[in-house]
């Protein structure tokens, strides 16, 4: 009796999302399925992925790392491809007639051509709110450093100064229980943010025209309201948002200004929400109290940035998703999808 021969995947992870995780969340699901797994780590983030800019063979793909004939050659005559940043154009396709199933762990497959991959007939499938409690949590950690002077405090003491006027009633901080809060998206991250937030007592504004509140949190206070009315009555306003045409810059020199004076502004969510030059603009004015943000129109951020001189901004390198439990997860999700396509049921994320 011949041997059925194995069914083979290609790993082609990275130095976040590692190849060994998802190859270890393959192994538990699949048991029951002979498998050979080839697995790979590409250096992002040790090294920069492509953001979108013009490489020939790319077109339309976003946010990856690796050539196209790397990931042939990595991909082999494997039927599965499980990644998280190798990019997958039309071109690339035509290269590996053997794949039929490819799983992207992240929340939106923006390194795959997916017009190719319908035309080809290769199941394309993700890992939607694979980092929303990473994100959802340092949204908190970013709104008490800024309320709460955490980061002027930090840089005043490294540079030599012991600032005592932090005491001060005009300039210290206010806590959360007596602030409005403004949350601008009610996805995976904005759900989460509010329920942290319900701990500390604020008042609770949701601005999303395309989901309805919960009723637990309808029932616990939550109001949802206007984008207007979130731009006149938030102390804090925190962006969760998707980007599309409709949110891009939204917060632009009208949007910003129609804020109240000394709110601020958190934005862990994506760059193109903002429009930084006018951001600049209100923030050296001092029209706002602060702002933090976590990801930025060009990324990178070019040393030169005017935004890296101001006081009152505090800036992180897109680490907001950046947690050992979102691989676990993200990896356990991408293993599902592939012992579902073994065992002959249809995908619970297709793209």
């Amino acid at each position: 009796m011949t041997k059925t021969p194995p069914r083979k995947i290609a790993v082609i992870g990275d130095r976040f999302m590692l190849s060994s995780m998802f190859e270890e969340a393959l192994r538990e699901r699949c048991k029951l399925v002979e498998i050979e797994i080839s697995s790979h780590d590409l250096p992002w983030p040790d090294e920069p992925m492509e953001h979108g800019y013009a490489v020939q063979g790319m077109d339309g793909l976003k946010e990856y790392m690796g050539s196209a004939d790397q990931v042939v050659e990595l991909t082999g005559d494997a039927e599965i491809l499980v990644t998280h940043l190798a990019p997958l154009s039309s071109s690339i396709m035509d290269r590996l007639p053997r794949l039929k199933l490819v799983a992207v762990s992240r929340g939106g497959p923006v390194n795959i051509d997916m017009k190719a991959a319908r035309e080809r007939g290769i199941t394309v499938v993700n890992t939607p709110g694979r980092n929303a409690s990473a994100v959802a949590e340092f949204t908190i950690g970013a709104i008490l450093a800024e309320t709460r002077n955490i980061t002027r405090g930090h840089e005043a003491l490294r540079n030599g100064d012991y600032r005592g006027d932090l005491y001060r009633a005009d300039v210290t901080g206010r806590e959360l229980s007596e602030m409005t809060v403004g949350l601008v998206g009610y996805g995976e991250v904005g759900r989460r943010v509010v329920k942290f937030l319900k701990a500390f007592g604020c008042r609770i504004l949701v601005s999303d025209p395309y989901v309805q509140l919960s009723a637990e949190d309808l029932r616990d206070g939550v109001i949802q309201c206007s984008f207007d009315r979130i731009l006149e009555e938030s102390d804090v306003l925190s962006l969760h948002p998707r980007v599309t045409p409709e949110t891009t810059r939204m917060m632009n020199a009208e949007t910003l200004r129609r804020m109240k004076k000394d709110a601020t502004l958190v934005n862990t969510a994506r760059g193109p929400l903002m429009d930084y030059e006018a951001l600049y603009e209100v923030m050296k004015e001092g029209h706002l109290r602060g702002a933090m943000l976590e990801t930025f129109s060009v990324e990178p951020v070019p040393p030169d940035s005017p935004l890296l001189k101001l006081p009152n901004v505090t800036l992180t390198p897109h680490i907001a998703g950046a947690s050992v439990k979102t691989v676990r997860y993200a990896a356990g999700l991408a293993a599902e999808e592939v012992r579902r396509y073994f065992a002959g049921e249809g995908p619970l994320n297709r793209c």
